[in-house]
């Protein structure tokens, strides 16, 4: 560990997991080293997880210019960000801990003004406006205003699982908060999601930009690099939180709502067409799972027609009609509309299919009863994950 210069708590720890971020890793360290927070209340504990490009001398490097202000670790690789988070986590002295990944930046004024928040608002966690760089796409949804307060079912709060947030350490401590070192995607969302839902007060600051979230040239970023799988597996781990903290009703349903809506619809899109076919029955039977297992039916209705068939084909194990409708759509573009007894209806092929037997109201264009889901998947030609 590198030196240590004082005994005083700081006010605020970044703890920053780091594996081959250069050139990206010197803005980093330079945002932190120039907080206008000062040396005195802030602590950067960074994680080298066994990095090959000179990330780790560059964190040397640093640590000799500011001394005290950069506390380091070296280790083995360990194959994802999650056990390096973790060991920096432990060693965390602040009030506060904030976590920045090593290709992003923060703004010069960022963790004065979160600290100043955190501790005007009694916030158990502050969500800093974030914005992204060389294309990086960040929902802003839950950046429309400033707020001391707010929750699942009033605000965007479930498209910000990312753990780039500032957290109380003794939230932290007292529930036993860790990264799932099992999962090479989402490993922060399950850990995010439980402080959020445990939090007393969540807040957010929109009045200035924070947090600078880095699209790498190359896009080697290690959520662009997850397959299909391992984003099933991620998915997974955030509904178990679900389900285990919440009640079923609109805090739950607004959680769901982000992953029926978005992340499973799409790892059903045109790239899932060119796995193979054992690894498609395996998307397949993964997701089918997830629906069947916490995706309420009235959920599922919610979709717009095509991401509602993906969901209910892949919950009835028909691999076929899914890579049908994905071969449909990619040909043809959206289906074109039905007039049948004065009901409209998304017309793909599928839509009073014999051999399928979907039934009219998944295709149905407006207001209709939920769609009801098997019990069970077909098993012939099932593959487990």
């Amino acid at each position: 560990m590198g030196s240590e210069r004082r005994t005083a708590v700081p006010d605020v720890s970044v703890v920053i997991a780091v594996y081959n971020t250069m050139p990206y890793l010197t803005a980093c360290l330079e945002s932190l080293a120039t907080q206008t927070i000062g040396p005195a209340r802030m602590e950067v504990v960074a994680v080298d997880d066994g990095s090959t490009d000179g990330s780790g001398a560059e964190l040397r490097r640093f640590a000799a210019l500011h001394p005290g202000l950069f506390r380091l670790r070296h280790q083995p690789n360990s194959g994802g960000p999650a056990a390096p988070t973790n060991v920096g986590t432990a060693v965390a002295r602040g009030r506060y801990v904030l976590y920045l990944g090593a290709d992003d930046w923060l703004a010069p004024e960022a963790l004065e003004r979160l600290v100043r928040a955190a501790d005007r608002w009694d916030a158990d966690v502050v969500l800093p406006k974030q914005v992204g760089e060389n294309g990086r796409m960040v929902p802003q949804g839950i950046f429309d205003r400033t707020a001391a307060e707010v929750r699942f079912t009033d605000s965007a709060l479930a498209w910000a699982l990312a753990d780039t947030k500032l957290f109380r350490r003794e939230l932290l401590t007292r529930h036993g908060l860790r990264r799932r070192e099992d999962l090479l995607v989402h490993s922060d969302q399950p850990f995010t999601l439980e402080a959020l839902l445990r939090a007393r007060r969540v807040s957010v600051l929109a009045d200035y930009d924070y947090y600078h979230l880095v699209l790498r040239r190359d896009r080697s970023n290690v959520t662009h690099r997850a397959g299909p799988l391992d984003r099933v597996r991620g998915v997974a781990a955030i509904q178990q939180v679900v389900e285990r903290l919440t009640e079923p009703g609109p805090e739950r349903d607004a959680i769901r709502s982000r992953h029926f809506g978005w992340e499973v619809p799409q790892l059903l899109q045109e790239g899932f067409l060119t796995l193979d076919r054992a690894t498609r029955w395996q998307v397949c039977a993964g997701v089918g799972r997830l629906v069947r297992s916490h995706c309420h039916p009235a959920l599922v209705y919610r979709l717009p027609v095509p991401d509602r068939l993906r969901l209910v084909l892949a919950a009835r194990g028909r691999l076929d009609a899914l890579c049908g409708l994905i071969e449909y759509e990619a040909a043809n573009g959206p289906a074109p509309v039905l007039l049948r007894d004065g009901q409209e209806y998304a017309g793909y092929p599928a839509f009073r299919n014999r051999r399928l037997r979907l039934p009219d109201r998944l295709f149905a264009l407006s207001a209709a009863e939920p769609v009801r889901l098997p019990a069970q998947p077909r098993a012939r030609g099932l593959v487990r994950s």
